[in-house]
């Protein structure tokens, strides 16, 4: 029986992309939904375009209701991936899912993490600070940004002349690279 996957997301979704693209015809998983705190997000017609169900909810609903627990096991969701989703993970949705959320995030941590750090904020910071070297790290989600245990991490090396586009190509890359297939492996060793 596949394990069905639930996308969280609050903008573009190239990362979601990938995985709805990795899983598209997977015998091991299914992305099964995407939701978004962002009734704006792109990552919503990249839903439609795979035919995913997806759901948007506001920030009563997500912190102070049971709404998307109950959503999402009304769908048996199995396991949460977190694709550039801004928004602290409530400690009810954590329990519910023991090591059965992950994120990614755009630097090597414990460098470069906490609250406000995503996206351009991660590589600008990465720039002031001259690193010879950036990267992406895959981690289980707990009660605060970007500490939970690393899963993986991959680097890229900076060059003194790269821009921040170039930084974030390099980063992207990355992601895409390994985000569906660590995904892949870690939800193989659930037991259904």
């Amino acid at each position: 029986m596949k394990k069905r996957l639930a996308i969280f997301a609050s903008g573009s979704g190239s990362n979601a992309q990938k995985l709805m693209e990795h899983f598209k015809n997977s015998s091991e998983a299914e992305i099964a939904l995407v939701l978004t705190n962002n009734p704006d997000a792109y990552v919503l017609q990249r839903a439609d375009n795979f035919e995913i169900p997806s759901h948007i909810f506001d920030r009563h609903e997500f912190y102070q209701t049971d709404d998307v627990a109950d959503l999402l096991k009304n769908l048996d969701i199995d396991f949460i991936v977190l694709a550039g989703f801004l928004w602290l993970i409530p400690q009810k949705l954590i329990d519910e899912y023991p090591g059965r959320i992950i994120n990614i995030h755009p630097a090597i941590l414990p460098k470069f993490g906490g609250k406000g750090m995503y996206g351009d904020h991660v590589h600008l910071a990465v720039m002031a600070a001259k690193e010879p070297e950036g990267g992406i790290t895959i981690h289980y989600v707990d009660a605060n940004y970007d500490e939970g245990e690393f899963v993986y991490q991959a680097k890229y090396r900076i060059d003194p002349t790269d821009n921040l586009e170039m930084i974030k190509f390099k980063g992207q890359q990355l992601e895409h690279l390994h985000y569906p297939r660590v995904v892949e492996s870690l939800v193989k060793k659930i037991k259904k």
